[in-house]
């Protein structure tokens, strides 16, 4: 735990929260300041400021627990679809430096914006760009 880290002190129990789940390494609480009506934030209980200091084995139990907590909060609330958001780094528009994800229900007509600009790559640059990527 980083003692000067929010959602450590949030994910370890140093401070009251809406939990609606808990293991010995995520807590998941409700947001403080939800988009819609249930989102939440899964938090793991070790600091790691973003996906590229998660270590995999984090990331996969992190993954498994998003969609587990997806289909149970869809059956619960009703939802007519459901947005999983991790952002990294502030271009990304990451605000608090601990990895977190958004589990986010959607429901039809909620006004939640979650989507950008659609671009048109010029000749060529996708296959540029798939070159350079390739594993």
């Amino acid at each position: 735990m980083k003692d000067d880290c929010i959602f450590c002190k949030l994910a370890n129990g140093v401070f009251d929260t809406n939990v609606i789940y808990e293991d010995d390494d995520f807590t998941v609480i409700l947001d403080a300041a939800p988009a819609t009506r249930g989102h939440a934030l899964i938090l793991p209980k070790e600091h790691y400021d973003n996906l590229y200091e998660l270590d995999p084995d984090t990331a996969g139990k992190a993954f498994k627990l998003a969609r587990k907590l997806a289909v149970h909060m869809k059956e619960k609330l009703n939802c007519d679809g459901f947005n999983v958001v991790q952002n990294n780094g502030k271009a990304a528009g990451q605000t608090v430096f601990h990895f977190h994800m958004h589990l986010i229900p959607r429901y039809n007509d909620d006004n939640a914006l979650l989507q950008w600009k659609p671009t048109a790559p010029e000749a060529g640059e996708l296959e540029e760009i798939c070159k350079e990527l390739k594993l």
